[in-house]
């Protein structure tokens, strides 16, 4: 399939011209190299442990199993050689999976030369590609290439070619609340309602919003209506800091939001007069510089 020439416009200084016809069959004799593809020994390959996709749909391998054992691979991996018969997989481990499960024992691949950045950079653009992905993997994947490869949000777009705010949408998700998190991984929360909740600032309203989508199967456009009535109401509260009305529900949450954050259990302990402490938990002094570094972060 044709790529858009952004997403081929960042990988041409990463990977030299290759020629990928015709396309190297499995079956073919050992350290064969067809017009650049190379065939590969299937045990000298493993896989990237940079990878961004860690879940793969056993029954989708299945398939694609079968489908190599009638055609053999269409699409060659692309790999990099770190030693002397080892080769590092940069793009294609589900067709790796699903050639072992078939039974192969070669496999054609283009040998790449790529320092870590730039495999973890290729990897993470490859995954972005792939038609299904969930919403929160697409945004991992954003957010790492981000954090790791040093790009902003509208350089990353360039990148990828796509507008910045599709980019800040899918990052955002990431700041939702594990149940909507998780709703939207199990796929009962589309990536529209996910949008319009993490819209909203508020983490009791994205709860209560997240609880009436679900219930009340509203649409995309419903939600979003129900979204500035929210906002509408709490622009109108007035502030009382003398009562704040902090209900175990909201503390719950605010709980989880920063064990989310820091990757630690974070509990709140309150008393009667309102005084209380926040209790991050942590085992050694590298956990506790983990949590060091968090802050600095944020």
């Amino acid at each position: 399939m044709k790529q858009k020439s952004e997403l081929g416009k960042g990988l041409k200084a990463l990977l030299t011209s290759i020629n990928t016809d015709p396309v190297a069959r499995a079956e073919a004799p050992e350290s064969t190299v067809v017009n650049s593809v190379s065939l590969i020994p299937i045990d000298q390959l493993y896989a990237n442990r940079q990878q961004p996709r860690h879940v793969f749909d056993e029954e989708l391998i299945a398939e694609l199993a079968e489908s190599i054992k009638t055609y053999g691979i269409i699409q060659p991996l692309t790999v990099r050689q770190t030693a002397p018969g080892q080769y590092q997989v940069i793009s294609g481990e589900r067709r790796l999976r699903a050639a072992k499960l078939a039974g192969l024992e070669m496999l054609p691949a283009y040998v790449r030369t790529a320092d870590d950045n730039a495999v973890l950079e290729m990897a993470l653009v490859e995954n972005i590609q792939r038609e299904d992905l969930n919403p929160l993997e697409i945004a991992i994947s954003y957010q790492r290439l981000c954090d790791e490869c040093g790009y902003t949000q509208e350089q990353l777009a360039e990148r990828v070619g796509k507008k910045r705010s599709t980019v800040a949408n899918y990052i955002r998700l990431l700041k939702l609340p594990v149940e909507v998190q998780n709703a939207l991984k199990a796929k009962s929360l589309t990536m529209g309602h996910a949008r319009v909740i993490a819209g909203v600032d508020d983490l009791m309203v994205q709860m209560q919003l997240f609880r009436d989508i679900q219930q009340r199967e509203m649409s995309v456009r419903d939600a979003e209506r129900s979204a500035q009535a929210y906002s509408r109401k709490q622009a109108r509260r007035p502030l009382n800091p003398k009562n704040p009305n902090v209900s175990d529900k909201q503390i719950e949450l605010l709980e989880q939001r920063m064990s989310q954050f820091f990757g630690y259990k974070a509990s709140i302990l309150r008393k009667d007069n309102g005084e209380g402490q926040i209790v991050i938990r942590f085992k050694n002094d590298n956990q506790l510089n983990d949590i060091f570094d968090r802050i600095d972060e944020a």
